[in-house]
């Protein structure tokens, strides 16, 4: 019934000749194992490190066409000549151009919100803290006119998406005023936060006084002054005289 000794050993053992499995080749689309490593030439998955560094090139690529060329006049090809990519990997991060590009000024406006607020000494006294606010407001504009004046050009006509974004500008805007009027220092000194009204007119208004300094060949620097004695009258305590206008 057992057979000789042995002899299931021999059976069992596999051929001297056999040929171990081939690994099979998961179908175009899939994602690998974590930890494998991905094939030549293929592009990172957005969410990873390695994602977020394309993604970081291709919105620095069309902050530079936009430099060169205005948004209107940039292209795909453009942004992904300074991106040093190609176009297949900026679909792959972007269905469009609009969209890069709307990317790009939230992050800028994100930026320059954070930059405004980290300026402001809350301790200093309240005529101190909109000149602190307005001066780097107008430094951050400065930094880049071209985007700047994008921004303000070039996406109210790019439709819902931008009035979108452009609702979220004046949002933050809005939220970092009330912030900064709340300080002890402005209460204290009988500041009140502005209305809403008011403080759309305001940064319309700045925004407009940017745009066409730059526009027309301008300093931008130039125009701080102006610029922080206005919005010192119009979010100063309401019992101060009036400011004397600047010569």
């Amino acid at each position: 019934m057992h057979g000789k000794p042995g002899s299931e050993a021999v059976t069992n053992a596999p051929p001297a000749t056999s040929t171990p499995p081939a690994t099979s080749t998961p179908p175009a689309g899939s994602t690998p194992p974590a930890g494998s490593t991905p094939p030549a030439g293929s592009t990172p998955p957005a969410g990873s490190a390695s994602g977020a560094g394309f993604r970081r090139r291709l919105l620095e690529g069309m902050a530079a066409a936009v430099r060169e060329r205005g948004f209107r006049d940039s292209t795909v090809a453009d942004v992904v000549r300074h991106a040093r990519t190609s176009r297949r990997t900026f679909y792959e991060y972007f269905p469009d151009k609009q969209t890069c590009y709307l990317v790009l000024l939230r992050e800028a406006n994100a930026v320059m919100v954070g930059r405004i607020a980290a300026a402001v000494d809350r301790h200093a006294p309240w005529d101190a803290q909109i000149r602190q606010a307005v001066e780097e407001w107008i430094a951050a504009a400065q930094s880049d006119l071209a985007l700047t004046l994008s921004w303000i050009r070039d996406l109210p006509s790019l439709g819902a998406d931008a009035r979108h974004l452009q609702r979220e500008w004046l949002e933050a805007f809005i939220v970092l005023i009330e912030d900064l009027a709340a300080g002890p220092e402005l209460r204290a000194a009988g500041v009140t936060p502005p209305s809403r009204q008011l403080m759309i007119m305001l940064l319309g208004g700045l925004r407009e006084l940017i745009a066409t300094t730059g526009e027309d060949g301008g300093d931008i620097g130039g125009i701080a002054e102006v610029a922080v004695q206005a919005t010192q009258a119009l979010l100063g305590p309401r019992s101060r005289a009036p400011l004397r206008a600047h010569t």
